[in-house]
């Protein structure tokens, strides 16, 4: 097999591929890509819960194929990134305003704006944090538009970090868990990482369904 130098193979990394990611930077990668998803918001398209579950598959001695890695690596970086990476973008959104969020034309994150907007004004500031953790894009605007909704800091950095712990821990310890019990798992990898991804998007199909049902009736009354 050929084995590439250290300098090729960090030139070569892929920033959607979890597995390229951790290959790549390890632990460290884990804390920078949690920390630019859910802070800024060029940030939208990492791959956060993937990165997450193959990391907690990678703690597993054997398990899969790939770099080695230890869950007291790995669940402290990915705490660190995903709190300390919400806490800035709350700042971000608090300093710049709602135009920083308008700035862009990118019809995902315009989306995930409408999205979060949703949440805040449907389960309130707690449940909404907490909730917006295990969806893509929509964690990445809902921190910025706390800080540009003025929700108080207390509050804001109560629910933010018991979310992103339950997220993070939760997530890492189920790859960490499903590659303990499942022997020969490395066969499966590449089906169970998109049964994640469809399922951490799941959550804006839904609430797209639920949005246009809502509309439909509001239309026929």
């Amino acid at each position: 097999m050929l084995q590439f130098p250290v300098d090729a193979a960090h030139l070569a990394v892929n920033p959607l591929d979890a597995s390229s990611l951790l290959a790549a930077f390890g632990a460290l990668g884990i804390a920078v890509v949690l920390f630019a998803e859910t802070g800024l918001l060029v940030g939208f398209f990492l791959p956060g819960d993937s990165l997450l579950f193959t990391a907690g598959l990678l703690c597993v001695p054997g398990a899969v194929k790939g770099p080695q890695l230890h869950l007291w690596q790995v669940l402290p970086a990915a705490l660190a990134g995903a709190l300390v990476g919400a806490q800035v973008g709350y700042l971000v959104g608090r300093r710049g305003g709602r135009a920083l969020l308008r700035r862009t034309r990118r019809k995902s994150l315009l989306d995930g704006v409408e999205r979060a907007e949703q949440l805040l004004a449907r389960y309130g500031h707690g449940k909404a944090i907490v909730l917006a953790r295990f969806i893509p894009v929509v964690r990445t605007v809902l921190n910025p538009l706390c800080g540009v909704l003025e929700v108080p800091v207390r509050s804001f950095t109560v629910w933010q970090v018991a979310g992103g712990a339950v997220w993070t821990v939760g997530v890492v310890l189920a790859g960490y868990g499903l590659g303990s019990s499942v022997p020969g798992i490395d066969r499966y990898l590449l089906p169970i990482i998109g049964l994640v991804v469809v399922v951490s998007v799941l959550p804006i199909v839904l609430e797209l369904f639920r949005a246009r049902q809502a509309r439909r009736h509001g239309g026929d009354v």
